[in-house]
């Protein structure tokens, strides 16, 4: 007999710019029907507040629940709390870099290690450039843990019409790592 996980997706948004990537992959769930676990880090909530017109309050509105980052006994903490995966969305390369070192400080880094000890996906939408040695060693590391690196990169095959279509586009392409298929994806058809 085979179990499937729940429809039960971890979505962290770390301090990295590109506040929006958390907030669509939220409205995405939702338009999904997927539960969301929201965990927030500190500087994420700042960096919200200085790119868009949110607060707080309104990110965690559109999550199914949400985490306080310092709830180390959350949930979402544990192994046997059975979840499709996590995605950090955006992906500071300070999370990224406690990821891969297994040394977690907060919920955000926990419920992350977590996912890889389960075998369970972790997408990490990194926001940084340049890249210098030790960022591309990290990432090295954390693909052979086992989780994904996926920066948002504009799909200009797409033919974007706005930052929207753009951040949409990548948020698509990183939950269909996670099986799931978001409408506003623009898929390769070929020449």
């Amino acid at each position: 007999m085979t179990t499937l996980e729940p429809r039960r997706l971890i979505v962290g948004v770390s301090g990295a710019s590109g506040a929006m990537y958390g907030v669509r992959v939220l409205d995405a769930c939702r338009e999904l029907d997927v539960e969301t676990h929201l965990v927030v880090s500190r500087a994420a909530a700042l960096t919200l507040e200085q790119e868009t017109s949110l607060t707080l309050a309104h990110l965690s509105e559109k999550a199914s629940i949400v985490h306080k980052v310092g709830d180390v006994g959350a949930s979402i903490a544990s192994g046997s709390y059975r979840t499709m995966g996590m995605i950090i969305a955006p992906c500071s390369v300070r999370t990224m870099s406690e990821i891969a070192t297994g040394v977690t400080s907060s919920l955000l880094t926990r419920a992350a290690d977590v996912a890889l000890k389960e075998r369970r996906p972790l997408v990490l939408m990194v926001r940084e450039t340049p890249l210098h040695l030790g960022h591309l060693r990290t990432m090295v590391a954390l693909a052979e843990m086992g989780a994904t690196i996926a920066p948002p990169l504009p799909a200009l095959y797409a033919k974007p019409q706005s930052i929207d279509e753009m951040i949409d586009q990548s948020v698509g392409r990183a939950l269909d790592l996670f099986g799931l298929s978001w409408a506003p994806v623009r898929r390769w058809s070929g020449m």
